[in-house]
């Protein structure tokens, strides 16, 4: 589907071959987006782009997991930000709508819209343009902000803590008992993205729907994945996943039973998972937490982490 408003056209990507032509404009993820075009994360029918002439003025892209078939994710949302405001306002926006219109069949929710930022976007005034006219744009389509997050990153060199002496640990039973875990944490969960979920379905699908959707999509040893529990047979404490996913090594969950919260065991889970994937020699470890969620990110500052970005999320409501 190609539309033109005056000079500008608007349309998909032709093929993997016009890669190029995509990345006129720029984006902390463009090294991903080759290989995820060729394990099918990305489809060109689903990366757009503004042209005037052979000059890309704006582009999109969603993203989904392997194996699924619609899009998950809208990932990548940019104008060029030498033009004039009003006019980038207004090519973003139109880009936005027909390529949404395209993708997206009518009626079904449009997937969470999420972008990477400076740690310091908010006090940089070049970086709080560049998000702020984006945010502004999918603002007129009836998105909202759900919830700023921390990307946090562990790098080797970072001394480790010593392995607990309150604790043991072992790897998960199954899934039903990591279900069952994921289930009880839930509750007064200070994750945003839960407690939406949670405002329309119970703990006990929430924690199904991410199983499903994040933990059965990573390839690396279940066995990283473990409870940690009293000594002596007092029962679990808590879990951690430490896992890869399609990019990175990363903390991909980590909660503390609710009957065992407020004594520091945080501290301990934390540091477990860290150490999992720092025996593997890793590059890095990647997290991430909610800007609010202040109790984790005060954990993971003390167990070494570093802020290096920060994370953006929009949600259009039911039927936008």
């Amino acid at each position: 589907m190609t539309t033109s408003a005056s000079d500008i056209t608007f349309r998909p990507l032709a093929g993997p071959e016009e890669l190029g032509l995509f990345q006129q404009l720029s984006y902390v993820l463009d090294h991903e987006v080759e290989d995820d075009l060729a394990s099918g994360r990305r489809l060109p029918a689903w990366m757009w782009v503004a042209l005037r002439g052979d000059r890309v003025l704006a582009r999109l892209s969603w993203w989904t997991p392997p194996d699924h078939e619609d899009p998950f994710t809208l990932d990548f949302f940019d104008v060029d930000d030498s033009l004039p405001p009003a006019e980038r306002h207004a090519v973003g926006l139109k880009l936005l709508e027909t390529a949404t219109a395209a993708v997206i069949p009518a009626g079904a929710p449009r997937p969470e819209y999420g972008r990477f930022t400076p740690g310091d976007w908010r006090e940089d005034p070049h970086a709080r343009e560049v998000v702020d006219t984006r945010m502004n744009i999918l603002a007129e389509t009836g998105a909202r902000l759900l919830v700023e997050r921390l990307r946090l990153e562990w790098r080797p060199g970072t001394p480790l803590p010593a392995p607990s002496t309150r604790l043991v640990f072992r790897p998960a039973t199954d899934r039903e008992e990591l279900l069952s875990l994921m289930t009880l944490v839930l509750e007064g969960t200070l994750d945003e993205h839960s407690r939406t979920e949670l405002l329309t379905m119970t703990p006990r699908a929430s924690a199904e729907l991410m199983y499903a959707e994040e933990f059965d999509t990573y390839k690396s040893p279940r066995e990283w994945w473990q409870i940690a529990e009293l000594p002596d047979g007092g029962g679990p404490v808590g879990f951690v996943i430490p896992a890869r996913n399609h990019y990175h090594p990363i903390i991909a969950y980590i909660g503390v039973l609710p009957a065992h919260r407020g004594h520091g065991y945080i501290d301990d889970i934390l540091a477990e998972g860290t150490r999992i994937l720092a025996a593997q020699d890793v590059p890095r470890i990647r997290a991430a937490t909610d800007l609010a969620n202040v109790p984790m990110a005060d954990a993971f500052a003390r167990a070494g982490y570093v802020t290096f970005q920060r994370a953006i999320n929009m949600v259009w409501p039911s039927g936008s």
